[in-house]
């Protein structure tokens, strides 16, 4: 049995009887222990990392963590991120709509070795990457919003209003192999005004009490049933949501200058380089973080489009892998559209262009980059270009209040970027999600809605989409 963990408080140590049989079950392998026991394993869940690297997590209440059982053989999970409440910094709201983030459970976690059939925690299985998935489950922006500043409150309660349960539960469904979420998994960063029935009572703030509100309960058969890409959106960053982000999903390692709870080191932790997450032999998903990005196109002097820089450029030698379907994913759309009420939309993230221009000019993205993903935009867009520019979807209908619907007919000549000439685009504002099915050596993608009802089919043909429906989808 390993120390208890110092962090927690109120919890008792193991009386010195039951401490020696665990260390004697543990020595024999075995993983009936206290910290084992269900009771104390709030939530578990596997996230992808680096290279396709499975690595389980577990939220506890205890003072250790528990075991994990692979294929027969214990070993012990390790501390992440130790319970405990954070000093207020600076964030988004002002101080009067801010408190500190308080976790009163920790956060456990191992490396699931290549291969292994079997995973469980307890009693609870944990779901295992396959060598060559078929079906991708894709999401973003799945939060509830509360947010003062714009006068926001969606209503929490009502699973019309917010469905991310039943988006959660028709896509688990679905058998996915895979569950590729871009980002924005929390919203409710202010209280629910008392005299609003739609969020009474509901948390809010940036600790685990919303968090688990915002995705974990609501999304939980999903994360039963498969294991998750996870892409940071804006939320997530360090004036936001940036420390349950580096607690429960991050796949870099966990340290105080990347937590995000001091805002002297937020220039460090609100970037991560890009890595790859293979699916099969013949296809990969490139994550960028694109975090902290702004609105506006930056100065090639600003930090941020220095590190911005770099990173598009570790993004060009990772699509460089030769006989490989790269598909770039970030949180912003770089060649997709943002509806404006009663105007023409506009084109892609300022910020985003402004460096990919400079790094990639006329092409935005390297040469081996077929398809981009996004979320950020709440609606649902594929977009194909009859110039040489990757295809585009926009997947971010997966809860958070819908943005107003792209114009029908779609204006002629409005290009998401200069040089990017459109050819088609299919687009929705229904709630739902999408699903990547393998087909061959590419892959097929339909749109579908909350309840599961297919809205559009798309398949792919290199940097190339052809759908089967086109313009605006009523759902």
């Amino acid at each position: 049995m390993t120390k208890p963990v110092p962090h927690l408080r109120g919890v008792p140590a193991l009386a010195p009887a039951v401490a020696a049989m665990a260390a004697l079950l543990a020595g024999c392998g075995s993983t009936m222990d206290e910290a084992s026991r269900n009771e104390h394993l709030k939530y578990a869940w596997v996230v992808v990392g680096d290279g396709g690297k499975p690595i389980a997590r577990v939220a506890t209440d205890y003072d250790s963590c528990p075991y994990v059982n692979v294929d027969g053989n214990a070993t012990r999970m390790t501390l992440r991120a130790a319970a405990g409440t954070a000093a207020l910094r600076t964030t988004a709201s002002s101080p009067a709509d801010s408190k500190p983030s308080a976790f009163p459970l920790a956060t456990c976690e191992a490396t699931l070795p290549a291969g292994a059939k079997d995973a469980r925690v307890g009693d609870k299985a944990l779901p295992l990457p396959k060598a060559e998935p078929q079906r991708v489950l894709v999401l973003a922006d799945t939060g509830c919003r509360l947010k003062k500043a714009d006068n926001a409150f969606q209503s929490c309660n009502d699973g019309e209003m917010w469905p991310l349960a039943q988006i959660a539960a028709t896509a688990a469904a679905m058998k996915p192999d895979l569950v590729l979420h871009i980002g924005d998994y929390h919203y409710r960063e202010n209280a629910c005004p008392a005299d609003i029935a739609g969020c009474k009572d509901s948390p809010w703030g940036y600790g685990w009490d919303t968090w688990e509100a915002d995705l974990f309960k609501p999304a939980a058969p999903l994360l039963a049933a498969a294991p998750w890409i996870v892409v940071r959106g804006n939320h997530e960053e360090c004036a936001r949501a940036g420390q349950g982000w580096f607690r429960l999903l991050d796949t870099q390692p966990y340290s105080a200058a990347r937590s995000c709870d001091d805002p002297a080191n937020d220039g460090t932790a609100n970037y991560t380089t890009p890595y790859a997450v293979p699916l099969g032999g013949d296809t990969q998903v490139i994550v960028f973080d694109s975090a902290r990005t702004g609105k506006a196109a930056l100065a090639a002097t600003d930090p941020q489009f220095l590190a911005y820089q770099k990173d598009f450029r570790t993004v060009a030698t990772l699509a460089a892998k030769p006989k490989t379907t790269s598909l770039f994913v970030n949180h912003h759309p770089i060649l997709g559209y943002a509806p404006i009420a009663g105007g023409a939309p506009a084109g892609g993230n300022a910020a985003l262009l402004s460096v990919a221009a400079q790094v990639n000019p006329t092409a935005y993205y390297p040469a081996g980059i077929a398809l981009a993903l996004h979320g950020h935009v709440h609606d649902f867009q594929a977009i194909n270009f009859s110039s040489n520019h990757p295809a585009t979807f926009v997947s971010g209908n997966g809860g958070d209040n819908l943005d107003v619907a792209l114009p029908d007919p779609f204006p002629a000549g409005v290009a998401p970027a200069p040089g990017v000439t459109l050819d088609r685009i299919t687009h929705s504002v229904t709630f739902g999600f999408m699903v990547m099915e393998r087909s061959g050596t590419s892959w097929t993608f339909k749109a579908y809605t909350r309840a599961g009802k297919p809205m559009a089919t798309c398949t792919q043909s290199l940097n190339k989409i052809s759908c089967d429906k086109v313009g605006f989808l009523a759902g």
